[in-house]
């Protein structure tokens, strides 16, 4: 990925020590998923994260805290608004997950 194209978030100090293809998946998921609805958004999140577990991607918890404040610091209101829904859903999701 060339530097001039790389989204603001990938240079902040924040992420400076997650591996260069964790954030790229990260990029093309937010991508991916911008402007999406919260439904739209999960049903391309799952398939994602599969795809990351088979290609050996997997992120720390403070790996993903990192990436997700860097992603907020960047991201308007309405990409706020989606981040918080996504974020709620999945808690949910784990947390049924646990629980059976």
């Amino acid at each position: 990925m060339d530097y001039s194209q790389t989204p603001l978030w990938m240079q902040d100090d924040l992420v400076k020590d997650i591996p260069r293809e964790k954030l790229e998946f990260l990029s093309t998921l937010f991508a991916k998923g911008h402007g999406k609805s919260q439904k739209e958004m999960m049903a391309l999140l799952m398939p994602a994260m599969r795809k990351a577990k088979q290609e050996h991607l997997t992120f720390t918890p403070q790996e993903m805290q990192a990436a997700i404040t860097a992603i907020k610091k960047y991201s308007t209101e309405a990409e706020l608004q989606q981040i918080q829904n996504i974020l709620e859903k999945s808690n949910a999701q784990r947390n049924n997950s646990r629980q059976t």
